[in-house]
C-alpha cells in the first residue's frame, strides 16, 4: 500500500472523546503526575532525602513499576501491566511522549483509531515478559538483577508501536524540509539501535524488553497483513465494557439506523456525500488499506469532483 495514495479527512482531533493516542498520552502523563506528588509528600515529610527516598521506593513505587524477581512478581501480578504507563524521571516522560506520538500519528492515520491501543499493550506485554525471563534465565543478566530491580516506562510499548508503523509503511517520509524527507525506516533504526547497543551491558534487560516489544509490533503487522487482526479481541472488550455503563448507546443506535434509513439523499451524478461520510468513517475505524479497490476509486474520483 502507498501511503501517499490518500490521506484520510477525519484524523481524531486533539480533545476528541475517541482519541486513543491521546488517551495513552494522557494516562502517562496522569501518573507521572501522580507518583511525583507522592515523591513531594514523602521528601516534604522526612527530615532525612535518603529516608524519603528509600521509604517512597517501598511504600509507592515498587507498586508501580515491574520487579525482576518472581517472588515479587506474584504479590503484585497487575505491575505487569501498570509498569507501561508509568514514569518517574520528567526526560523519560518526554521520551516516551515524542516517539508515540511521533510514531502513533502516523499508525493512527494509516490504519484508523483501533489499532495504537492494542499495540501498545502487546507491545508492553511482551516487553515484560521478555525482562522477565532475561534477568532470570541469562546468567549475566540474572548477576545485575539486583542493580536492575525493575521495569518502569513505556519503551517495549512505544517501540511496538515504532516498528508496526514502520512495518506498515516503511518509506513513509518526514521532514519533507529535508532533501525530501527522511524515510521512517531510518528513524526507527536509530531507534532499534540504541537498544541493541545496551544488550550486553547491565541494563541489557531492558534492551531485550524494548527490541521483544519492536518483534511483536512487526509480527502484528504481518498477521494484520493475512487478514488476522490481533486488534479485534481487545476492542470488542472494550467496546463491551463501555456499554455496560451505557445502557442507551444500543437504543441511540437504532434510532440513528431508523433516521438513515428515511432521510432521503440528495444524489450526484454516481456519488453521494452519505456514501464518501461512510468511507471516511471506515478508512478511521479500520484504516485506508481495509478499503476494497472500489472504494479506493469511488474516494478517488469524489475527490476530483469535489464533494
Amino acid at each position: 500500500m502507498s501511503v501517499r495514495e490518500y490521506k484520510p479527512g477525519r484524523i481524531p482531533l486533539l480533545g476528541q472523546s475517541n482519541n486513543s493516542l491521546v488517551m495513552l498520552i494522557a494516562v502517562n502523563a496522569i501518573i507521572f503526575v501522580l507518583l511525583n506528588f507522592l515523591k513531594i509528600i514523602y521528601f516534604l515529610s522526612y527530615e532525612d532525602n535518603i529516608a524519603a527516598a528509600v521509604f517512597f521506593q517501598k511504600q509507592i513505587l515498587d507498586w508501580f513499576t515491574l520487579p525482576a524477581a518472581t517472588e515479587k512478581l506474584i504479590t503484585r501480578p497487575w505491575t505487569i501491566f501498570v509498569y507501561m504507563f508509568s514514569h518517574l524521571s520528567i526526560w523519560a516522560l518526554l521520551s516516551t511522549l515524542l516517539w508515540l506520538w511521533g510514531f502513533g500519528f502516523i499508525l493512527q492515520d494509516l490504519t484508523g483509531n483501533k489499532k495504537i491501543f492494542p499495540i501498545y499493550i502487546y507491545g508492553g506485554f511482551t516487553g515484560a515478559v521478555c525482562f522477565l525471563l532475561s534477568v532470570n534465565l541469562i546468567p549475566a543478566l540474572h548477576q545485575s538483577i539486583d542493580l536492575s530491580p525493575s521495569l518502569i516506562g513505556g519503551g517495549a510499548a512505544v517501540m511496538a508501536v515504532a516498528v508496526a508503523t514502520t512495518s506498515l509503511a516503511p518509506d513513509y517520509r518526514i521532514f519533507p524540509m529535508i532533501n525530501g524527507g527522511i524515510p521512517l525506516w531510518v528513524l526507527t533504526l536509530i531507534f532499534v539501535a540504541i537498544d541493541y547497543a545496551t544488550i550486553a551491558s547491565s541494563s541489557g534487560g531492558y534492551a531485550i524488553a524494548h527490541l521483544s516489544g519492536g518483534i511483536i509490533g512487526f509480527v502484528f503487522i504481518r498477521q494484520l497483513r493475512k487478514g488476522n487482526d490481533w486488534s479485534n479481541w481487545m476492542n470488542n472488550f472494550v467496546d463491551w465494557f463501555n456499554d455496560l455503563f451505557n445502557p442507551d448507546k444500543k437504543n441511540d443506535i437504532k434510532i440513528d439506523k431508523e433516521k438513515k434509513s428515511n432521510k432521503i439523499l440528495k444524489k450526484v451524478p454516481d456519488l453521494t456525500q452519505q456514501r464518501v461520510d461512510e468511507l471516511l468513517d471506515k478508512i478511521n475505524e479500520k484504516g485506508y488499506h481495509m478499503l476494497t479497490e472500489d472504494e479506493k476509486e469511488f474516494l478517488k474520483k469524489a475527490s476530483n469532483e469535489e464533494l
